[in-house]
């Protein structure tokens, strides 16, 4: 009888083996019940709601477009508000650049069309301001806060697809795009001002508390925290118009510094999509890395990429992963 041959580790010993450590991109909507940050969401979503619909009514300033630098330059009227319109634009074409960059699958279907629909938003807002500086009116100012929906619309989708859910940063997005030109027109038809603060600062507000969840294992790493930063000094800026102007010596505005602290609200976007490779990522790329139980890992801690052929991604960490053993 010949002698049997030891047992050799072959593929088929190891072909469903996987690390304890890794992170797959789910592109699927989550099913089942509401989660806590879902619910959370939804409860503050209905709050707003009802403060837009029940609230009292909130008429427009009589100053509102009564803005502190309106020279003409190159014959252009309210020259630097006009001009400091342009990196709105910039951005918005430079993100949707960045998109079209992306192979299919780089990033999850949500996040795709919130990035999309923010950049558009961007774009559109360029316009829109541009368009209402020129003759600073309520006609103008109605394209100028459309387009503004728009935006607000692709950031609410973005923070709520990274630190909530797919299906949330879904839901926020759809109901932000129906909310913001909704309150938008009735301020219009109204003069009523109060749903579309509602749709501004209870977006912004909803924006931050969402920053202070952890991102998603698998989601964009966008830094919510910059992004409301730079929009709280653009507020804080637009606030203080003339005493800005005043201050400069009347060189530059506040209302022109609002547009392009505004405008800076989309780097950290930009800078997350920037980082996203279509091949394989490399250590410190813009996506959460999960560690045991898909608890987020560390963004200092060095883990390897790889692309399967279903067409998800899976980082390994080498540090806590074990190889197979012979079968």
């Amino acid at each position: 009888m010949p002698p049997i041959a030891p047992a050799l580790p072959t593929l088929r010993g190891i072909t469903h083996y996987r690390p304890r450590n890794t992170m797959t991109f789910d592109h699927s909507l989550p099913r089942g019940g509401l989660t806590r940050p879902e619910t959370g969401l939804l409860l503050g979503a209905a709050v707003l709601l009802a403060l837009a619909v029940l609230g009292p009514a909130v008429p427009a300033s009589e100053h509102q477009h009564g803005f502190a630098d309106q020279r003409m330059l190159w014959g252009l009227p309210c020259a630097l508000d006009v001009l400091t319109n342009l990196p709105f634009a910039l951005a918005g074409l430079w993100g949707l650049g960045l998109l079209r960059g992306l192979q299919r699958g780089a990033v999850d279907a949500v996040t795709r069309a919130a990035a999309g629909l923010f950049f558009v938003g961007l774009v559109l807002t360029s316009v829109g301001s541009t368009v209402y500086h020129l003759r600073p009116d309520d006609a103008g100012l109605l394209w100028d806060r459309l387009g503004m929906a728009v935006a607000f619309a692709g950031l609410l989708g973005l923070a709520g697809a990274s630190r909530v859910s797919l299906r949330a940063g879904g839901v926020a997005a759809a109901a932000m795009v129906v909310a913001g030109p909704a309150a938008v027109m009735w301020w219009a038809h109204t003069g009523n001002l109060l749903p579309w603060a509602v749709v501004q600062l209870g977006g912004m507000l909803a924006v931050t508390a969402m920053a202070l969840l952890p991102t998603r294992c698998g989601a964009l790493a966008l830094q919510l925290g910059a992004v409301m930063a730079w929009y709280g000094a653009a507020k804080l800026f637009e606030a203080a118009d003339h005493a800005v102007f005043d201050a400069l010596g009347q060189w530059v505005s506040g209302h022109s510094l609002k547009h392009l602290l505004a405008a800076g609200a989309a780097l950290p976007v930009l800078a997350a999509l920037a980082t996203v490779r279509t091949g394989p990522l490399p250590a410190g790329a813009a996506v959460t890395v999960c560690g045991q139980n898909d608890a987020p890992r560390h963004p200092g801690v060095r883990a390897h990429f790889m692309r399967q052929g279903t067409g998800t991604r899976t980082a390994v960490d080498p540090a806590r992963s074990r190889r197979p053993r012979a079968q």
